[in-house]
């Protein structure tokens, strides 16, 4: 066959899928690497799909917090505690109607839950908060929108710190405080037993949470044993107003 022929024959063979198998293994080796390579970037796209519910790194370093509250504390209180409430929480929702709906979805119905949902959400959601509303060099007097709404509201910040600081110190058993807004646009003071909050239908008054204070003893143990009261008064010097203020502007649109 002259090489003219051979040429032709090949050409023809290909149009009709009839490749020679040293033709075909190569370009059969070729679609393998392709294939694997569009698993692989799959694969990873997938793994590194952002879960609806994150376990938030914390905003600041163990340390940062200290003196007022010891590094020792946040890093169990962080790491220990709110890692576990996270864990459960998801643990409770897998499978469950709770898994494709949005953490304040859940908290309007949450009546109708598990207890194990209600109680883990609310750890999940109340400690990352909780960490959002604290800086180090924190403390200070907040400014603007939150400052005039606050002084309108409770007469005096200093009134309104009274009145944050008994939420806390007189919650029995294990909770928090918090500062909220209202569907009026007002903010009130409540506090809120074991990992409820005030986003959940079973509160005695819901609003939208701005600020929030840990009272359970695991938050504060470490440094003052059972001296809350001295907790409490720390607490004012690493409130986040920046944050707490922009929680506020947020609520009001």
């Amino acid at each position: 066959m002259t090489k003219l022929k051979l040429v032709v024959a090949l050409v023809i063979a290909g149009i009709l899928g009839l490749q020679s198998p040293s033709i075909a293994k190569d370009l059969s080796k070729t679609q393998m690497k392709k294939d694997q390579s569009n698993h692989n970037i799959k694969k990873e796209t997938t793994m590194n799909a952002p879960n609806k519910f994150e376990f938030q790194p914390l905003p600041y370093a163990y340390d940062a917090l200290e003196p007022f509250i010891d590094k020792l504390t946040v890093e169990i209180h962080y790491s220990k505690h709110h890692k576990a409430y996270y864990d459960n929480f998801i643990n409770a929702i897998k499978g469950a109607e709770m898994e494709s709906m949005g953490i304040k979805d859940i908290f309007k119905s949450i009546s109708k839950y598990p207890m194990a949902a209600r109680n883990n959400s609310g750890g999940y959601f109340n400690h990352t908060f909780y960490w959002e509303s604290m800086k180090a060099h924190g403390g200070g007097l907040p400014t603007g929108k939150l400052s005039e709404a606050i002084t309108k509201t409770f007469s005096s910040f200093e009134e309104f710190k009274k009145q944050f600081s008994d939420a806390g110190k007189t919650r029995f058993g294990s909770g928090w405080a918090w500062l909220c807004l209202d569907d009026n646009g007002s903010l009130f003071i409540c506090s809120t037993p074991n990992q409820d909050n005030p986003l959940m239908d079973i509160a005695e008054k819901k609003g939208i949470p701005l600020l929030t204070m840990d009272v359970w003893e695991h938050a504060y143990y470490l440094k003052y044993q059972n001296k809350r009261p001295d907790y409490v008064e720390a607490f004012w010097n690493f409130v986040n107003w920046d944050e707490v203020a922009k929680r506020y502007e947020s609520a009001l649109k």
